[in-house]
């Protein structure tokens, strides 16, 4: 009986606000306070405040045996050493990505700098990378430039705006 009555009064209260709030033409705000002001009544005669209640509950119920059972503590900890793993080993494999296109030209890990096929890949790699920062790719550009002009008349302006703007 006490349930209906405090759920039934916060409903009152709150369609007041959304009437206040639609006296002042906000009538946003008012549908949002109204629409709020309905979960009360809502949660009582559906009668979902004894599941809360019930959930409420075991939640509580969960926490303290969290803060005294030491096997929770051991599972907790697994927990935390699981989520590391996977995301190590995504750093890794992420890593990996890049380098592992010189490698399948290598043999091995230790040939690959010394293997003449290696050499030319990485510092086209890291070539690609330095162009990213501006200074190598302005002397790409050009040469890539000449013959897309040539091929592609109309989209000069075009590649001219991304050439200025270092794209």
């Amino acid at each position: 009986m006490l349930t209906a009555a405090v759920a039934f009064t916060l409903t009152a209260a709150g369609v007041a606000v959304a009437g206040l709030t639609a006296y002042r033409r906000r009538y946003l705000a008012a549908t949002r306070w109204f629409a709020v002001a309905l979960l009360p009544a809502g949660l009582y005669l559906t009668g979902l405040f004894p599941v809360a209640r019930t959930i409420g509950g075991e939640i509580a119920d969960w926490a303290a045996q969290l803060v005294f059972d030491p096997r929770v503590w051991v599972g907790i900890a697994l927990l935390a050493l699981s989520a590391a793993l996977l995301l190590g080993s995504r750093r890794v494999a992420r890593r990996r990505l890049p380098g592992a296109a010189p490698a399948p030209g290598a043999p091995t890990a230790a040939g690959a700098p010394t293997a003449a096929g290696a050499g030319p890949a990485r510092p086209a790699v890291a070539g690609a990378r330095p162009t990213a920062g501006g200074s190598a790719k302005a002397p790409g550009r050009p040469k890539q430039a000449a013959p897309t002009d040539d091929g592609l008349g109309d989209f000069a302006d075009i590649e001219e705006i991304l050439r200025k703007r270092g794209i």
